[in-house]
């Protein structure tokens, strides 16, 4: 199995869920004290996700308004933040850092908001013809585990190739917020199926009638995880939803290509030990933040003033 070299992130969205604060800010660089008690936006949270399983390139999927502030981001030391009389050592070693990640990362314009396969689909030359790893831009990941969750994709993908996409046991009333997926366990390799069936965003009595997995309990479902690790294959169906104009309210749906790919058999999934924690709305932003800080070099100051705030009333 080759080694995965390359990850795409799509960042382009124009995060209305989260306005006011993204009239000026993209969604993706909403700050998160990390668990190293760094704030850092979430995208820079998944750079380093990616960059710490192996992986070489970074392609980010960004919109015109918002690529000059990403790349400044992750740009060099500017003149006046020099001059800045705080923590010295703190702030030299951070810039460096970004400047590091920023040598790997290829920004790529969707210059129309044409949905999230057509933005996967503007990738393709990066790619290069590689398999490659996708995050969803706006979402945090938090791994139970000592391995990252993109690591722990890349020990299923090695056993399995193909098209491979991380899953959650997600509770039926939250399945119309994902795709949602069944499908037949895998004999010798634990927590894997290979996908017979997808569902957009599914209704409870969807998700009922057709994505029932005898091997989870009842009322609880697979859905998307915010990783998912595609062969070039995507692309050739991902051209096929664009050239037939196969749109949902007006934008190219990356679910439909993948839909595609399970009419051919070769689609796999696997359960992942961790958290995806979707920033793009105002409680998950707030979900992701506890984690984080629950997680991390805050946790015993987090959990004391919360013992004390239960404490209160009033």
């Amino acid at each position: 199995m080759s080694h995965i070299r390359k990850a795409i992130i799509t960042a382009a969205g124009r995060g209305t869920r989260q306005f006011p604060a993204t009239r000026t800010l993209q969604k993706e660089m909403l700050p998160l004290v990390d668990r190293d008690g760094i704030t850092k936006p979430a995208l820079q949270l998944l750079v380093e996700e990616a960059v710490n399983a192996g992986i070489e390139q970074v392609g980010v999927v960004v919109n015109p308004e918002s690529e000059a502030g990403i790349r400044a981001y992750f740009g060099a030391l500017t003149e006046q933040e020099g001059q800045w009389q705080n923590d010295k050592q703190l702030l030299y070693e951070q810039a460096a850092h970004l400047q590091q990640l920023g040598e790997r990362i290829v920004t790529i314009v969707q210059q129309e908001p044409l949905g999230l396969g057509h933005a996967v689909y503007l990738t393709k030359s990066f790619v290069g013809g590689e398999p490659f790893v996708m995050y969803l831009g706006d979402h945090v990941l938090l791994s139970h585990t000592a391995k990252n969750c993109t690591q722990q994709v890349l020990e299923v993908y090695a056993h399995t190739g193909g098209t491979l996409s991380a899953v959650r046991r997600t509770p039926e009333e939250r399945v119309h917020l994902y795709g949602t997926l069944s499908g037949e366990p895998i004999p010798d390799i634990p927590d894997v199926i290979r996908v017979t069936a997808m569902i957009e965003k599914p209704s409870p009595e969807q998700a009922r009638a057709s994505l029932r997995m005898p091997t989870l309990p009842d009322g609880v479902y697979y859905c998307f995880f915010g990783i998912n690790l595609f062969t070039a294959e995507i692309f050739e169906c991902l051209e096929r939803t664009i050239v037939e104009g196969r749109t949902m309210k007006g934008e190219f749906q990356l679910t439909t290509a993948q839909q595609m790919l399970v009419e051919k058999g070769a689609y796999f999934a696997c359960e992942i030990q961790g958290e995806a924690l979707d920033i793009g709305i105002p409680q998950g932003y707030l979900e992701a933040q506890v984690a984080l800080g629950l997680a991390g070099t805050y946790s015993e100051q987090l959990q004391q003033w919360m013992r004390e705030r239960g404490g209160c009333s009033g």
